[in-house]
């Protein structure tokens, strides 16, 4: 599998809450590398630097990655379809995406029909994202990222406000349509069953690093101590 991103003796930071204070330590990473092929799930506890180490890797692979956020980032005002419309903006000119938002062709308007049918989201195309509810919110920032067509996926939490049936279909939906990914998120179990990777932070360092077929009970319940 050829190589797409790796880092050594890596330190991500975060700016200080005080006044002349040095940025805080996120994250020291040692030695971490990404392969095509990867399906990777990142895990640990709230603030070991899952998010940190997303975005770091989001500055370094940007041309080659789907973006899915944990709080969706959707525009209020804007439409369901135009939404999801977004995630194609750098594929096409100025001009196309201002026809898009003014007068969306039956092209744009049967390739996000095709992405919404499977999440559920179809009824509400045509309604201002402001008004769904967070769990809709989050289906239509999956679909944004899938509108992406990047060959790679990096996701935060993509599934946290929906429920384990649904959240396990969508995980399978994203994994099939990227040959890479690292998937943030709490539920282990959730994501481990599309994953082939895990890496486990704890303590802002690299706890794990193993395939999921070499995981045990003990070592997922020390992420989480």
């Amino acid at each position: 599998m050829s190589l797409l991103l790796e880092l050594k003796d890596c330190r991500l930071n975060y700016p200080s809450n005080v006044k002349g204070e040095d940025d805080k330590l996120a994250l020291a990473i040692d030695h971490l590398s990404i392969r095509a092929g990867d399906r990777i799930a990142l895990l640990g506890k709230s603030g070991a630097g899952k998010s940190t180490l997303l975005r770091h890797i989001r500055s370094q692979l940007s041309d080659r990655a789907s973006w899915c956020p944990q709080d969706a980032s959707l525009v209020p005002q804007l439409k369901v379809f135009h939404n999801i419309c977004s995630g194609a903006l750098d594929r096409h000119s100025g001009f196309v995406n201002l026809k898009n938002l003014l007068l969306p062709s039956s092209r744009f308007k049967a390739e996000v029909a095709a992405l919404a049918e499977p999440l559920g989201i179809s009824a509400w195309l045509w309604t201002k994202a402001d008004e769904l509810s967070g769990g809709q919110q989050q289906r239509v920032a999956i679909a944004r990222a899938l509108y992406q067509q990047k060959p790679i996926l990096l996701a935060d939490e993509p599934v946290s406000a929906l429920d384990k049936l649904q959240g396990q279909r969508i995980l399978e939906l994203l994994a099939s349509r990227h040959g890479t990914s690292v998937i943030a998120m709490h539920n282990a179990e959730l994501v481990l069953a599309v994953c082939n990777r895990v890496i486990g932070l704890k303590d802002q360092r690299i706890l794990l690093d193993c395939r999921v077929d070499q995981l045990g009970a003990e070592a997922i319940r020390q992420l989480y101590q």
